[in-house]
């Protein structure tokens, strides 16, 4: 299991992944694909990346009329879903990082 804090974002773009949101959809973005699901329309943003453990995310987000909240990612169905193996598209993957930097050239699933 891989832990990281956004403070620590250190790590390359090889071995980490990407989180954020946009109005209702969270984007996961690593390598050349941006995966994209549907999220409650009152998050705001995520803020922190607790925890990394193979496909599973626990993060800190904001939610209007919440405030900050533990929010948890399952990421093997929404792989499954849009038929990428996930066993190797996540072997690669040892941090994830919060970040709302726009990507220049990427997939979108």
């Amino acid at each position: 299991m891989a832990e990281m804090k956004q403070e620590n974002n250190t790590h390359n773009a090889s071995d980490t992944a990407l989180l954020s949101s946009d109005g209702d959809m969270t984007s996961f973005r690593f390598a050349d694909l941006n995966i994209r699901f549907k999220t409650p329309s009152r998050l705001k943003r995520y803020t922190e990346v607790k925890e990394w453990n193979d496909g599973y995310i626990v993060a800190t987000a904001i939610y209007d009329g919440i405030g900050e909240t533990e929010e948890y990612i399952d990421l093997l169905p929404i792989l499954k879903n849009l038929c990428i193996n996930a066993d190797e598209f996540l072997k690669p993957i040892k941090y994830v990082s919060v970040s709302y930097d726009r990507p220049q050239a990427i997939s979108n699933y």
